[in-house]
């Protein structure tokens, strides 16, 4: 009850709060006032010009409890409200300052139903959900916290101030060691903290405790062949193998492969940390297997950071976290590979090749081939990762010749 007392009271009024309507339109921004404020026409008409209006974001202390409220909200609100409500994902969050980010969603009413009313008041029996309202009059709108009991609370009035869009996409300040994990023991505490929930996590983390080593002695070089699906990677690292006489390794490993579908249903937080400690497997695979041989490695660490900055970053390709962001470098306590090669392909190539496979595909792969603004910030992303960086190959010609260039690349950089 104090978190959430705290986040109506004590952080409002320095945050700014974002609506998103649609990943081509920029954000609603606006802040709260104790003074009455002319609101401007885009936020006139998304105030004023409709239904009732709500807000609900999820506060807490214990981040797994936090994304698990979030996820299941998130899904009642898609199968319950969507015949009669608009439904917009938002955030509460102090512009430029890290972890500040609070999510939540935006309800407008479609009809004067009072549906949604009574589905919130079951939504507030979660002491982790602070529930909004607003009100109306002339020009001016101002925001209501519901209390405990399902009424507005009686409080000194928070009018709607429009605000300028800020430097940094709010989402991007959210990321670390929530979508993206920079060290092996960040990964960890989170499957820790759901273990209870989550037994399958007690059995990863095992794994993790059995393979995974901390330091890797020098051996032959290790080149990782990324990109999107049906760009040629699978025939390619199969083609290095045997022309290299190398070891071809993949991730996230085999020996993750029971627990995938089981991860794949949970928040990002927990997903992501699962897909992390996937990468911290494989390169103790790597390391013990470049001793013996050069090792091709089927997606590493780039696959897991630009699908999870991409998905987690709404909206457009310049919402992305800036190039040199720190949130593009390398994990300092992951091995290193010698070469990190991007295979790109026009998208109708891709598309083409996608469909003549027919293979049962994951919802960020199925997403990437129906929107085509997620395929340019995958790829953006991939494009930005540091130390060690991607040098990009056009997988279009024939196997053969992609090979040839390939071969000739690996040559020249680690001189096999």
């Amino acid at each position: 009850m104090l978190s959430r007392a705290m986040f109506r009271f004590g952080q409002l009024c320095p945050r700014v709060f974002g609506v998103e309507f649609d990943s081509r339109t920029e954000p609603l921004y606006y802040t709260l006032s104790s003074s009455p404020q002319a609101l401007h026409r885009d936020h006139q008409r998304f105030f004023n010009d409709y239904g009732k209006l709500y807000s609900l974001y999820i506060h807490s202390d214990n981040r797994i409890q936090k994304a698990q409220t979030h996820a299941e909200i998130k899904s009642k609100l898609s199968e319950k409200f969507a015949r009669f409500c608009d439904v917009f994902e938002t955030s509460a969050f102090i512009p430029d300052v890290k972890d500040s980010v609070v999510k939540g969603f935006c309800i407008r009413e479609k009809s004067n139903t009072g549906i949604s009313e009574e589905i919130l008041k079951t939504f507030h029996q979660n002491e982790s959900v602070c529930l909004f309202s607003y009100k109306r009059e002339g020009q001016y709108c101002w925001q209501e916290a519901w209390s405990h009991v399902n009424q507005a609370e009686k409080a000194e009035r928070q009018y709607i101030t429009p605000a300028s869009s800020p430097v940094y996409h709010p989402s991007t300040l959210a990321i670390r060691n929530s979508d993206v994990f920079y060290s092996m023991d960040e990964a960890y505490k989170v499957l820790q903290e759901c273990s209870d929930i989550l037994p399958e996590s007690k059995a990863v983390l095992q794994i993790v405790d059995e393979q995974v080593e901390s330091c890797r002695k020098d051996g032959f070089p290790v080149t990782v062949i990324e990109g999107l699906d049906a760009t040629g990677k699978t025939t390619l690292t199969e083609a290095l193998r045997e022309s290299l006489n190398a070891t071809l390794l993949k991730s996230p490993p085999q020996c993750l492969a029971p627990f995938r579908q089981r991860f794949d249903s949970e928040p990002p937080l927990i997903r992501r940390a699962f897909y992390a400690l996937g990468n911290y497997i494989t390169a103790a695979h790597v390391g013990k297997e470049s001793l013996r041989a050069p090792v091709i490695v089927d997606r590493y660490w780039h696959s897991t950071a630009a699908y999870a900055i991409a998905t987690a970053v709404s909206g457009r390709v310049e919402n992305l976290p800036r190039p040199g962001s720190e949130l593009y470098q390398w994990p300092d306590d992951l091995l290193r590979p010698n070469l990190v090669l991007l295979l790109t392909v026009n998208p109708e190539e891709r598309l083409r090749r996608l469909r003549d496979r027919g293979q049962d595909k994951t919802i960020e792969e199925t997403e990437l081939e129906v929107n085509q603004l997620f395929r340019l910030k995958v790829e953006e992303a991939y494009k930005r990762i540091q130390n060690p960086s991607c040098v990009i190959v056009d997988a279009s010609p024939s196997p053969q010749q992609v090979l040839q260039q390939v071969q000739q690349l690996i040559r020249n950089k680690c001189q096999l």
